[in-house]
């Protein structure tokens, strides 16, 4: 039994993997790989907190 739950577990890892590494998904991680470099949005407008 302990073999069949470790087949299921090996079988939805590498599932898992394939999913993330497809090439469906390059796009999503590039666009999440450049977010921190892109400047930021205006800053908001209005009273400083603590001034």
């Amino acid at each position: 039994m302990r073999g069949l739950y470790t087949a299921l577990l090996l079988v939805l890892v590498l599932g898992i993997w394939a999913w993330a590494w497809s090439s469906r998904r390059r796009q999503t991680y590039d666009e999440a790989a450049r977010r921190p470099l892109e400047p930021d949005e205006a800053p908001p407008r209005g009273p400083r907190a603590g001034s």
